[in-house]
């Protein structure tokens, strides 16, 4: 008994450890972006939500990823951006990394373990809505992290001005 004990303890304290030195944050993508007018699709495992999902009939994941798009504020697309702007910027452990006028990408990393999802926001003219896609880098299993996320966004973005 005393031995598992010790065995899990280790664990903890390397997975702390190799977290610190950014082992466990994992690459960023090399083809986020908007394509074509659509975001890069959902992951084939069960770590990412997207709007454009149901867009993928084939998609091993399109009814887990399935996620609604974020409608435009009364000042259209650069006035909802904004208003994203100042939501992710609110976040604890969201950064943004890239703003162009219809795009937005940003890096959400967990407090302990230093994982990061990268999230990125499109304002699609043609249907008023900005698009949206959050992925797990690592693991095939997110647990609804990204879902839970994008929902605080939402929530935090309908109630701003």
């Amino acid at each position: 008994m005393k031995i598992a004990f010790y065995i899990v303890l280790a664990a903890i304290v390397l997975a702390l450890v190799a977290a610190q030195f950014g082992l466990l944050s994992g690459q960023r993508p090399g083809d986020l972006g908007v394509k074509d007018g659509r975001l890069k699709p959902p992951s084939v495992t069960r770590n990412s939500v997207s709007s454009q999902a149901a867009q993928l009939p084939d998609h091993p994941q399109r009814t887990y990823a399935s996620i609604d798009p974020l409608p435009f504020k009364a000042g259209g697309a650069g006035a909802s951006l904004k208003a994203l702007e100042t939501v992710l910027g609110a976040m604890p452990g969201a950064t943004i990394v890239e703003q162009r006028a219809d795009y937005l990408y940003a890096q959400a990393q967990t407090r302990w373990l230093k994982f990061v999802d990268d999230m990125e926001f499109w304002a699609n003219p043609a249907s008023g809505v900005i698009e949206l896609r959050s992925a797990s880098r690592l693991g095939r299993e997110d647990f609804g992290v990204n879902r839970q996320r994008i929902e605080k966004i939402r929530a935090a973005y309908l109630a701003a001005p």
